[in-house]
Parts: C-alpha cells; structure tokens; sequence
C-alpha cells in the first residue's frame, strides 16, 4: 500500500512538473527590439509610401508588417530625438527651446530596458543634447556616435562608446550611412557571441538623408535623370499612388511658392551658382540651367534615401543569420519632414567638384521638399503636416494578425517608450515628483488585437509655430515674418487656423472663421498644455 501511495505521489509530482514546464515554456520571451529612424526624409519619399524612389528592402517590410498613416514627430531632429528616447514631449524635459540641464525625474529608454534584461546598443546620430554621452549618460552598452553631420565621407568627430576617434582621412572610402550599418552590425556579432540568452535593443540613427547631400556616385547614377520631369510632376505622380494605397483621402496641397527657406543666408545662393533658386516656383518658370541643378539634386537626395534602404538590407539579414527574426520588432521612421534649408556649413561648397561629392555642399530647398512631403503643406521646422508627419512601418512577424495593412491610428514619437514598455509587460515607475507618460501604448495597433487606439491629444511646438490635434480637428498657428527665427511666437498675434483633418489633411481650407467656439477651445488648451509643459521642465528633484 505504501508503494501504491509514493508511485502515485511520484506521479503527480511529476505531473506537477510538466505542468509547471509547460507554463514557463508558454511565457512570452521578450522581443529584441530594432528602431531605425532617419533624417530629413519626407513622408512619400520610400516606395511604400508613393514614392519613385527604389526601396525594395523597407518596402517588404511594408508589405509584411504595418503602414501607419498617421504618425507624427515634432518637426526637428533634436527634439522628435529626446522623445523618442524619454517618451516625453520636448518641451517637459527642457529641450525645446534647450535649457542647461534637464529634470532629474528623466529616465531614457535604455534604463528602463536594462533592468528586464535587454543588451543596448546605439550607432548614428545621438542629438539627445542634454544627455551628451550615449553610453555614460544614455545607458547605451554600445555606442558610435557620429557628431559630424557636415561631412558624410570625412567625418572630424566621432566617438566609440564616448571615447573619441580620430578623424576620419579623406579619401578613405568612409561613407556615413555605410558606417553606421557596419557598426551596428559589429554590434550585433557581439551581441550572438557574448550574450545570445538576452534580448537586443538596437538604436541606428541615420543622418541620411539630410543637408549636406552627399551620396555614393553609383547611387547618384540611378536617378541622374530622373527629376528632370520636374516637382510638380513627381507631386502628382506620388499623390495618385498615395490615393491608390489609400494612405491618404485628401487633394494635393497647393504649391507654396511664398514660402522659402525658413532661415535667410542671403550670400546662399550666389556661392551655390545661378542654378539654386530660394522658392518652390512652378517647374515650367525655370531655365533649362537650374531645372538640371535642381534635379540633381534631388537625384542625390533620393540616392541617399536608395543607400539607407541598402544597409537597412544588411541590417535585416544580420538579425535572420542570427536566428532572431521572429522575435524581433522593428520601427522605421523619420524625424522631421524634409527640409526646405538651404546653407553651408562644414568646410564650404566648390562648385568646381561633382554634386554630391565630399567637397561640395546643396541642400534639399523648398522645391524638392515640397515634392517629398506630398501631399501635405510645408516642410520640416513648421508644424503643417509636412513638416511633422513621417512614414511609420513596425514589423513584426510573431506579433502582427495581419501583415500588409494599414493603421490609421493617431500616433507620435512620445508613444514609443509607452509601447515598448507595454511590449516588456512593464510600466515606468510613478513618483510624486515625475510626470506621467504623455504617449500611449500603440501595442494593441501592432498586434491587431484593438486597432483604434485611443488618446486626448497630440501637441506640436517648435520655433514660433504650434498646433494641437484633437480627434480628427487640428489647430495651428503659424509665427507672423519673414523668416522663422529662434525667438518664440506671440501666440495671440499668431495667425491660427482650424483645420477638419479627417477631409482635409492636406490644410487647405482654414475653418477657423466658421467654427470660431472650436478654435479658441483647442487655442485655450494648446496654451494650457504649454504653460504644464514649461513648468515640468523646470522642475529638477
């Protein structure tokens, strides 16, 4: 009888046991996470947003994961960059318009992973000013930081895990959006030899396709030809492929041909040559002379956007030869749109050298980066949704129910650290004395589970232009002058409009004299959340 007892004891321990191992085996491991975000890239420039431009990676990508519609930055690199990092909107943490120092209350997306196991690696860009070395300060375990974004093939500052590196030679073969990729990978052969039990966040911050326009010349080839059609022509091109996928229901914005550059460089043009025009004037006004200028240079924007799109290749087969793609999310996005600027900095332009080569320096200008945030209004810097709203694709192959379609969901760059938190099955710690998250969680997007996500707004402020979207009406002022400096608007001289984006996300038809209750409703809470905002920074316990 007492071997009856301890066999059916023995038995239902080990039941126990296979009960136990299969519950552990069902948990979830969390997924290694991938963010690649670019600069200066407008939101119809990939192939999967209605662009000419050959994006075959990003584009499968596309195709076997998620295309939101409507997601948002905040109009510049430094700032749509610390909230991407801190998951709060610039302004609570001091940086727009920068302050020395931020809140001690800010904690970055590396120190929140850190603790639940996951390796941190960054390579690129940083601009996180207040948080100036990427591992010390950032959390990073890993870091290449390129500083120089004035010279894509001889950069003179750069850092390895905050340490400086020498220059880099002219001449060397260095290319910027090349190197970033090789260090990121380097990275990640590190990570499957010495720490393969855990999960990877990796961070590859671009420059591409911002000014300077630099490219590799066999890229520049591709396209040598391409713009000489014109911008109005590639803005309809785009636009009727933008109707197609159905990622837009409005009319083509109308060409702004006021509206230049929102800083004056009046000794600009003439160093650049008789081709560099400063407004996006119809294409058919031009002489044949700047109509070739003008398209080569967008011929070396779109090679540079080809090459991104090449190394995030590599990138991608990197994580497959690791086994890791399954469980592996990936986002793709841009900072800002593209950028009307138009400068030289860095070691100056010759005219004598080849476009887009090492010493030569062009910028984008406003006719080409109207072309590139088709169909929408304006350019990086103003807060029209040409200046803040980017293409965001999310692939994920064990955690997306219907890869290939759209989200059109209302999201920003604050949502990404709520997300990624969620996706942990962790939430930030809440204190007293620390805001909480003003994103929230697009996880039940992604998966599919609740693909309405819902939120109170999404507020936008940068150099003396702001706006506010609540639901589907969004308020926008716009700083009176010519042009747009540092200094801040006065926002009840401002010009404001209201605009029903649900029909007309393009902002061609101002509602503010129609809906008046409206619009100083959402003027009064823009001012409110603004005042909030300033105060939270100035808080340091």
């Amino acid at each position: 009888m007492m071997r009856f007892f301890l066999g059916i004891a023995t038995i239902l321990f080990v039941a126990q046991s296979i009960s136990q191992w299969t519950e552990a085996a069902e948990v979830p491991k969390s997924p290694n996470i991938v963010i690649i975000i670019v600069d200066d890239m407008g939101f119809s420039d990939l192939g999967c947003y209605g662009g000419e431009v050959q994006t075959p990676n990003l584009d499968r990508l596309a195709a076997n994961g998620l295309r939101f519609t409507q997601f948002y930055n905040t109009a510049r690199c430094w700032p749509t960059r610390s909230a991407l990092m801190s998951g709060y909107y610039p302004q609570q943490i001091g940086m727009d318009p920068v302050q020395q120092g931020h809140p001690k209350w800010v904690t970055l997306l590396p120190h929140h992973l850190k603790p639940l196991g996951y390796r941190c690696y960054h390579s690129g860009k940083w601009h996180v000013n207040l948080t100036p070395k990427v591992v010390s300060d950032g959390g990073f375990d890993r870091s290449y930081h390129l500083q120089d974004t004035d010279r894509n093939f001889y950069p003179k500052h750069h850092e390895l895990d905050d340490r400086p590196l020498p220059p880099v030679e002219p001449g060397s073969g260095y290319y910027s959006t090349s190197a970033i990729t090789d260090y990121t990978l380097r990275q990640l052969d590190e990570h499957a030899e010495k720490h393969a039990d855990k999960p990877f966040f990796v961070y590859t911050a671009y420059i591409a396709p911002h000014f300077p326009l630099h490219a590799l010349p066999e890229d520049i080839e591709k396209y040598r030809d391409t713009y000489l059609v014109g911008w109005d022509t590639v803005r309809t091109q785009r636009h009727e492929r933008l109707t197609k996928l159905e990622i837009i229901n409005c009319g083509l914005s109308v060409r702004e041909e006021a509206v230049g550059p929102p800083y004056r460089f009046d000794n600009v043009p003439g160093n650049l040559g008789s081709g560099e025009i400063l407004f996006p004037v119809a294409w058919e006004t031009l002489t044949d002379e700047q109509k070739r200028f003008q398209a080569t240079k967008m011929a070396i924007h779109a090679a540079m956007v080809d090459r991104v799109d090449q190394e995030v290749g590599r990138i991608l087969d990197k994580i497959r030869s690791m086994g890791a793609w399954e469980d592996t999310i990936l986002f793709f996005l841009s900072d800002n749109g593209a950028s009307a600027e138009i400068m030289i900095r860095g070691d100056m332009h010759d005219p004598a050298v080849p476009a887009g080569s090492s010493d030569s320096y062009l910028c984008l200008g406003p006719g080409w980066s109207t072309a590139s945030n088709t169909p929408f209004r304006r350019h990086k810097i103003w807060n029209h949704e040409g200046g803040i709203a980017t293409p965001l694709i999310v692939h994920w192959q064990n955690g997306i129910d219907k890869p290939g379609t759209f989200r059109h969901d209302l999201g920003h760059v604050v949502d990404i650290v709520p997300t990624l938190l969620d996706l942990a099955s962790t939430s930030p710690p809440r204190t007293e004395n620390v805001p909480p998250l003003p994103g929230v969680s697009l996880l039940p997007a992604i998966r599919g589970v609740n693909p309405n996500v819902e939120r109170d707004y999404i507020y936008f402020s940068h150099e003396g232009n702001g706006a506010l979207r609540v639901d589907n009406w969004k308020v926008l002022y716009t700083k009176t002058g010519e042009p747009a400096s540092l200094a801040p608007a006065d926002t009840e001289a401002a010009n404001w409009s209201l605009y029903d984006l649900a029909i007309d996300r393009c902002e061609q038809v101002d509602l503010a004299d129609k809906q008046p209750q409206r619009l100083n409703e959402m003027r009064t809470q823009w001012k409110k959340l603004n005042q909030t905002f300033k105060d939270q920074a100035l808080r340091k316990d």
